[in-house]
């Protein structure tokens, strides 16, 4: 998600359980002389996993054991490997494209009914320009990533003031009226979309969903060596989910960047947008505790790949772009029209 708000430290951490075990408290009582009360037995009592481990390390196919699990994790691994489009990083993703979409369709139903009454209708200016910066991004996506020209795509503009948008898996955009003064122009409303498309590009959400099962077992691990949920998933959180995410913004931006130059948009306004945003105080936390990069280092990062920006730009041919958009267009039967892996309004 293209998150402007402010942002705040994703709350996935769980309040660790009060014990009511009275081996885990020191006893302060009165004690009869002669007479041994209470022992202090913190770590005496092992939690239910530490002890599965601990038997399980005692039996003779321990190593045996553990060597087959590490080989079929290894294959299904390696098996699992793929190339994310345009910036061509290596990842890990089980997740099937339609897995991934039906994922996307309940959060369209939620989103639909949060934001009831708010729609704008298709003819309003700023739905027609919206639709149009989306009708010359789509045709560069639907070259860069797998799947995309079968999507039904959808555009639903948002009366509010919250400066978000973003692109649901399965082709629905929502753009909210909020963020649209801090696009000022189509090519900053062009820097916002190609980033948000380019979550889907890179199917972003299906790589998430793939991970869970690698934080998983660390967790288990962490937790048969007596450390607490809560300390270990903070560990996770800090060290692997929120930097994993602040790469995929990074990508986000890079691809969508890309994307914007081959549709002839001005590269420069992805930069501008976010040394606005810098001005505008719409920071949120340090780096390290949030999901995505500073505003600061996303306009620096931007800076250092304008030059490629600028070589997409001159090899895109932006007259054949213009008229590759009308035919499109026509094709849609207008700003308002729609079909099975197309582009529709609301």
């Amino acid at each position: 998600m293209y998150r402007i708000r402010p942002r705040t430290i994703p709350c996935y951490f769980f309040r660790p359980q009060v014990s009511t075990n009275h081996a885990h408290f020191r006893a302060y009582q009165k004690i009869p002389f002669g007479r041994r009360g209470p022992q202090y037995q913190r770590f005496s009592a092992r939690s239910g996993i530490s002890s599965f481990f601990t038997t399980w390390a005692a039996k003779p196919t321990f190593y045996r054991d553990v060597g087959v699990i590490t080989a079929a994790g290894g294959a299904v691994y390696v098996l699992n490997l793929e190339q994310v489009p345009v910036s061509g990083r290596r990842r890990f993703n089980f997740i099937p494209a339609k897995m991934e979409e039906a994922l996307g369709e309940s959060t369209v139903a939620e989103i639909k009914q949060q934001y009831a009454g708010r729609f704008l209708d298709d003819d309003d200016p700023r739905s027609r320009m919206v639709k149009r910066v989306l009708e010359r991004l789509l045709p560069v996506a639907f070259q860069e990533g797998s799947g995309l020209a079968e999507m039904s795509w959808e555009v639903h503009v948002i009366d509010s003031p919250e400066m978000n948008a973003f692109v649901v898996p399965g082709g629905k955009v929502f753009v909210f009226t909020g963020i649209l003064p801090h696009c000022r122009d189509e090519d900053g409303i062009a820097a916002v979309l190609g980033h948000e498309i380019a979550h889907v590009v890179a199917h972003h959400t299906a790589e998430r969903m793939s991970q869970a099962p690698l934080i998983l077992i660390p967790i288990l691990a962490s937790l048969a060596l007596d450390v607490s949920f809560y300390s270990a998933n903070m560990i996770l959180q800090l060290f692997l989910s929120m930097p994993a995410s602040r790469k995929h913004e990074a990508e986000a931006d890079y691809i969508g960047l890309m994307m914007a130059a081959q549709a002839c948009y001005r590269p420069e306004a992805a930069m501008e947008f976010w040394a606005r945003m810098e001005k505008s105080g719409q920071e949120g936390p340090p780096q390290i505790l949030s999901t995505h990069p500073s505003n600061h280092n996303r306009e620096e990062k931007i800076r250092e790949w304008l030059p490629k920006a600028h070589e997409k730009a001159e090899v895109s041919e932006c007259a054949n772009t213009g008229r590759y958009v009308e035919d499109f267009r026509g094709a849609l039967g207008g700003l308002g029209g729609g079909f099975a892996g197309s582009f529709r309004g609301r």
